[in-house]
């Protein structure tokens, strides 16, 4: 199968990974349409929705009573919103698999929590990789290194479908780029998953070819090309 297509090599489930994450490892952060055909993440968690079949009218229906009319939600996948929706951003993304990667712990790396919060907040707001709320911290285990103190880099993990961890939040403050900061952390992070028994992937944007090619480089490959979708709800 082409990668748009997803295969049928037990990552399956990677092919509507929200949906997976919600159902299952991420409930206690998931709030449910009325219908039960859609979900999304806690707001102060992660912006996204999900949908159980994005192919269901029905599912499309309930995601908006659960949004409420007029409201923006994100969405990702091979996606077509039905009449009445309006597509306010679209990102074309790289879904990376990462049973390929070597997994190495970091023992420079220190775990980060609920109090490290500010800092991280800081760096994702000076590197921008991608949604990090107040409490997307709880989603999973996030390693960071210091420098002096400082938060200079940090990865973590984000959706938890059964048997895969989405490696997330990869960024490294500017002044301490060039080290293989990034290269550590998404490895510690990986030998962290896999000791749980699960396997490591990770989202990119299709654009961000240098940290494409470094994910590559490490031994992620290429498995679909799905769509980050910023959305309204009809009014």
């Amino acid at each position: 199968m082409s990668p748009e297509s997803g295969t049928l090599n037990g990552s399956e489930v990677l092919d509507n990974p929200v949906w997976a994450a919600l159902t299952g490892t991420h409930r206690d952060f998931a709030e449910f349409a009325p219908a039960g055909l859609a979900a999304r993440y806690t707001p102060d968690t992660s912006p996204f929705a999900a949908l159980a079949d994005p192919l269901d009218p029905r599912a499309w229906a309930d995601l908006a009573e659960l949004a409420g009319p007029g409201q923006e939600v994100w969405v990702t996948g091979l996606l077509t919103p039905p009449p009445g929706w309006q597509t306010l951003v679209e990102v074309a993304g790289v879904q990376l698999d990462g049973r390929g990667v070597r997994a190495v712990a970091a023992p420079d790396a220190v775990p980060l929590g609920p109090d490290d919060v500010p800092e991280m907040l800081e760096l994702v707001g000076l590197t921008r990789p991608g949604p990090f709320l107040d409490r997307t911290v709880e989603l999973g285990m996030y390693l960071g290194i210091r420098h002096e103190g400082r938060l200079v880099a940090m990865a973590g993990e984000r959706m938890r479908p059964e048997g895969w961890s989405e490696i997330s939040a990869v960024c490294t403050h500017p002044d301490h780029r060039g080290r293989g900061l990034a290269d550590r952390l998404v490895r510690a992070v990986a030998a962290e998953v896999r000791e749980r028994g699960d396997q490591p992937f990770l989202h990119a944007a299709a654009d961000n070819t240098g940290a494409v090619r470094l994910y590559g480089a490490m031994g992620f490959t290429l498995r679909r090309s799905p769509l980050f979708m910023g959305v309204r709800t009809p009014a």
